[in-house]
């Protein structure tokens, strides 16, 4: 079955960084699209970052755009999202997720806390 495992979230202090990493299995990774998506307390989940199969095309929220960068090593089945310059507005969980014929496919999700 399909498994999306998350980690590498924290606390940290505004202005720090963080990376995250999304295992998978269960499923042909390199053949699929990923997302990182993050919902904050009393929020909607929102679409932060996407990576294209092979990386070639990445897709940022307006919101992280300079300070967030997706990637994914295909060999290791993972996907990562490097967080720099932190704010304190990007508290939030955030979950890793896939989309396979028409099925959406999430993580449990990794918290991250900006706070001084």
């Amino acid at each position: 079955q399909v498994q999306l495992v998350e980690s590498g979230g924290g606390l940290v202090q505004p202005g720090g960084s963080l990376r995250l990493s999304c295992v998978a299995s269960g499923f042909t990774f390199r053949r699929h699209a990923m997302n990182w998506y993050r919902q904050a307390a009393g929020k909607e989940r929102e679409l932060v970052a996407s990576i294209s199969t092979f990386g070639l095309n990445t897709n940022y929220a307006d919101s992280v755009k300079g300070r967030f960068t997706i990637s994914r090593d295909n060999a290791k089945n993972t996907v990562y999202l490097q967080m720099n310059s932190l704010k304190p507005e990007d508290t939030a969980v955030y979950y890793c997720h896939a989309r396979m014929e028409n099925i959406d496919y999430w993580g449990k999700g990794t918290p991250v806390t900006v706070s001084s």
